[in-house]
Order: C-alpha cells, then structure tokens, then sequence
C-alpha cells in the first residue's frame, strides 16, 4: 500500500511538471540550447584580424610580408598608416586591431643581417585578445624572416624579436579587462533579477492588485517600484568605479559624465527586461530561472566579457548584438580606458537607447494587458 501511495505521489509531481510548459522548457530545451550555442561562441582563437601596417611598399621585404599576412586565414590588411602615431587614431575609430610598422631601409637591413625591426602595436584595452593577436603576428613575421634567411645565407633560424607595444595598457593588466564587464554583469545582475522578482512576489501574494485599485496609475506604480532599484543600481555604479580607479589602478581617462550617462541608460534597459521577465513569470522561482539560465549566461558568453564577440560564427555575432551589455562594455572601455568622447560612443550609446525605449514600450503594455 505505501508503495502504491509513493508512485502515486511521483505520477502526481509528474504530471504536475508536464502541465507547465515553462518548467519544461527551462529544464529540458534551454540546457540543450546553451550547450550548442556555447560550443560555437566559447573559443579562445581570433578571428578576421584587422591589421594596417606602416612601411615602405617600394620595398621588396615589406611586400613579401605584407602578403603573407594577408594571407593568412587569421589575419587581413585593411589599410596602411603614414606614421606609427597614427595607430591610436585608428584604434579610436574601431578602424583595425592591431598595426605592424616596419623600420626603414628594412629590406635592406634584412639582406645585409638578416635580420629587420619590426613593431607590433596593439589595443591593450583588451590585453586578452591583443596578446593573442600579437603571438600570430610574431609566428607570421618570423617564419617570413626564417625564409629569407634560407634564401640568403641557407641558415634558418630566426633572429626577428617584433617589438610589442600595447597601447592603453603597457603593464597589460588583466583589470583593464574584466572591469568593464564585471561592471556590466552587476548592474544587469541587480535591475533586471531583483525587478522581476520583486513585481512576481508582489503578484503571489495578492498585493499587487491592491496597488492597482488605488488611485495611483498602474505606470506610476511600475515607476515606484523601479526607482529604489535604480538608486541601488547608481551606488553600486559608483562603488565598482571607485574600487576599480583606487583599488585596481584602471584610470578613467575620458569624460565621467558621459560614462554616467551611458550607466543610467544601460540601468533603464535592463530595469524593462526585469519588469518583462515579470510579466512572462508565474513564480520567483521562474523568474529566478530566466534571468540564470536564460539571461545571466548568455550576457557572459555573448557579451565580450570572456570570448572576443569578432571570434563567434557570424549568426552568433548577431545574436551577440541583442545583448545589451555588449554595447555598454565596448562604451566603458572607450570612455574610460581609451579616453574616447561622445563622438566615438554615439553609435553604441544610440543602440543602447534604442534598446531601452523599445523594452520599456513593450514591457509596460505587456504588463497592462497581463493585468487587464
């Protein structure tokens, strides 16, 4: 008899599970989802380069090795710099990734030696990702320096040593990195999270349809609810700003009140996919469930905060475009390594705000109509 009362009892939770197909597409379609998805965008290659150089193209030696990077399936030429100072404006203009300047006289030095200067500049702004740039760029040039000197002298060791340099992060710090996307993760961690949660808890216990009955409006209600989240939001800003610039050493080089600015819109977006999660939800626990599995994952993975977003299969790269913490990333490490101003971010800092009053649009009727 117990027995019987025991399988009963596992049918009962069974059939219990089944009916919410929510639960059923947390837990059985969205691990298998991740799982292909994180198999494609989790890599640690780069891919499609960018690289300018600076040299003479009269020059035989500087051709050759030109065009064995561009041939190189990493890397591709995209233009050629006057001077090495040059770099950092294409680097503010998300024009390359990296530049190869060549000495002068360098084929000339590389028959009369065998061996030529060569300098690497890159954006240290990302040192992961430039580091890994740098190591292919010296693996191309010394084995184009070890041919040459098999065609001179039969001797094939190579003497080339390319000079790295790192632009904005010379001591290549791994805190000019994950800063910016810690700083990302926290702020949607904190609005999106505790808003859903907040508005479903309201929404169990019946206290929400109090609210409703009042004679406050039921958008000034949803504002109310989201401004102690948005003041949190601002401390906790402030916090990892300060930890970061006294604590770390990361400088904030441009305007702080332009990476303020970017914060509170960035804040507002992901305050309106807490209140959509909400509305979406019929439990904390669902809640919780989306904004860890299904929001929280994918903004590590598909944000640049780990894996470089240019390395990912194009259609994961569009996917990537719909995070919005890509977008607020790539803004801090501009503003505040770079030292960029508006006119740099503006093309991010418009998609932000594109993204914020499209979400807040939406999560407000579907929020209206889940009520009505």
């Amino acid at each position: 008899m117990k027995m019987k009362e025991f399988a009963a009892s596992v049918v009962k939770e069974f059939r219990h599970i089944f009916r919410d197909r929510r639960t059923i597409l947390i837990a059985m379609v969205m691990p298998v989802v991740q799982i292909i998805l994180f198999g494609f965008a989790v890599s640690t290659e780069v891919n499609d380069v960018r690289v300018v150089f600076c040299g003479d193209l009269s020059d035989a030696e500087v051709r050759r090795a030109v065009d064995r990077i561009d041939q190189n399936k990493y890397l591709r030429i995209v233009g050629r710099l006057d001077r090495p100072a040059e770099a950092e404006e294409m680097f503010r203009k998300n024009g390359a990734d990296v530049a190869v300047c060549f000495e002068r006289n360098y084929g000339s030095r590389m028959v009369a030696s065998g061996h030529a200067g060569v300098r690497i500049i890159g954006d240290g702004s990302d040192p992961n990702t430039a580091q890994m740039i740098a190591s292919y760029l010296k693996g191309v040039l010394q084995s184009e320096q070890s041919e040459v000197s098999v065609a001179l002298a039969g001797d094939p060791r190579s003497s080339m040593t390319p000079v790295v340099q790192l632009m904005y992060n010379p001591a290549m710090k791994s805190s000019y990195n994950f800063v910016p996307g810690v700083m990302g993760l926290i702020l949607m961690l904190i609005c999106s999270m505790m808003t859903a949660v907040s508005i479903v808890r309201e929404k169990e216990t019946g206290t929400l349809e109090l609210l409703l009955v009042s004679p406050v409006k039921p958008l000034w209600i949803i504002v109310s609810k989201m401004i102690p989240y948005l003041v949190l939001s601002a401390a906790n800003f402030v916090s990892i700003l300060l930890l970061s610039h006294y604590v770390m050493e990361v400088p904030v080089n441009g305007s702080l009140l332009l990476l303020s600015l970017a914060a509170l819109i960035f804040v507002v977006t992901s305050l309106a996919l807490g209140l959509l999660i909400s509305v979406i939800s019929s439990s904390q626990r669902t809640a919780l469930l989306i904004c860890g599995m299904g929001l929280t994952m994918p903004t590590m993975i598909f944000s640049g905060i780990i894996f470089p977003c240019e390395s990912m299969p194009v259609i994961l790269q569009w996917f990537s475009d719909i995070i919005p913490a890509k977008w607020f990333i790539i803004i801090v490490k501009k503003v505040m390594i770079q030292g960029d101003g508006l006119a740099s971010v503006i093309n991010e800092l418009s998609i932000l705000a594109g993204m914020a009053a499209i979400l807040l649009a939406v999560s407000i009727k579907s929020f209206r109509t889940r009520l009505q």
